[in-house]
């Protein structure tokens, strides 16, 4: 059974700023010393939940860099038998490869909570003005709409590990069949109590394996198809824009609504309207 890791940044043990996780070479709030040791973090993660996939039966694992540019992971510290994807021009995004034949489970490593969760470390969905995603009258965050995404090729996710408040809503919209690891507490924002990166990478291990082992009875993620979905902004501007592409309208002052017939469909739009929405807001 071949198995896709998609592991983002956010959710990862040690990390709880914005400095920690943003490549130095767009500069602003930014440190090499600290994103180079969250990116290390990252792919050992990652390593610890293909080794575990592994052992669970895995044939094949495929690990998609899901974090900011795409290309934060250091190969040289994942197994030797895994294939990765990095760059961010990806038409499958962060779940890029559960479009592959023979894939049979997909894995969220370092996730984070959607965007307005109390104490959720780093929480957002997508980008830092999408104030919320609703599909299907459920609200979610980047968890959701991969999982959604990946269940139109029928790929289940039956793991994900990071923050705690994160672990709950995966579990919450998913279902308790997820293995969920949490390697941090969220205090805030910007705050967590973490387990040492060792003991993460451990309780990661044997999660994925546990989970793999019990992939064939896992169930892809869906909903009730065709499905009204709202993308709400921080801004009434972003909805302006937004309101203007065919096929969507204005719910209220931030917020616009479509209707999607698949996952698929769901998933470009979004991306589409969170591009669009990127405007000026200073004139």
């Amino acid at each position: 059974m071949k198995v896709v890791i998609s592991v983002d940044m956010e959710g990862v043990c040690g990390v709880a700023s914005w400095v920690q996780v943003s490549p130095p070479e767009f500069g602003g709030l930014v440190n090499g010393t600290e994103y180079q040791l969250a990116r290390e973090r990252m792919t050992l993660e990652a390593a610890a939940a293909a080794e575990g996939a592994l052992m669970g039966g895995a044939t094949d694992v495929l690990i998609n860099d899901s974090h900011d540019t795409m290309r934060n992971l250091l190969p040289e510290l994942l197994p030797q038998q895994v294939r990765f994807t990095s760059g961010n021009d990806k038409p499958l995004s962060m779940v890029q490869g559960v479009q592959e034949e023979g894939v049979g489970a997909l894995l969220f490593v370092g996730y984070h909570a959607r965007a307005g969760s109390p104490r959720g470390p780093l929480a957002h969905t997508w980008n830092g003005f999408i104030r919320n995603v609703r599909v299907g009258g459920i609200d979610t965050g980047e968890y959701g709409l991969n999982a959604l995404l990946a269940g139109h090729y029928e790929v289940p996710v039956v793991f994900a590990c990071g923050d705690d408040v994160a672990m709950a809503e995966i579990r919450a919209e998913l279902g308790e069949g997820v293995v969920t690891v949490a390697v941090k507490e969220g205090l805030s924002t910007y705050a967590a109590v973490h387990l040492h990166p060792a003991e993460a990478q451990r309780r990661i291990r044997e999660g994925a394996e546990q989970a793999v082992r019990a992939a064939k009875n896992a169930q892809p993620y869906t909903t009730r198809w065709p499905a009204p979905c709202q993308l709400s902004f921080d801004h009434q501007a972003r909805a302006d824009a937004c309101a203007r592409v065919p096929g969507v309208t204005r719910v209220d002052a931030v917020t616009v609504g479509w209707s999607s017939e698949n996952a698929y469909h769901l998933f470009q739009t979004f991306r589409m309207l969170a591009t669009v929405a990127g405007v000026r807001l200073n004139g």
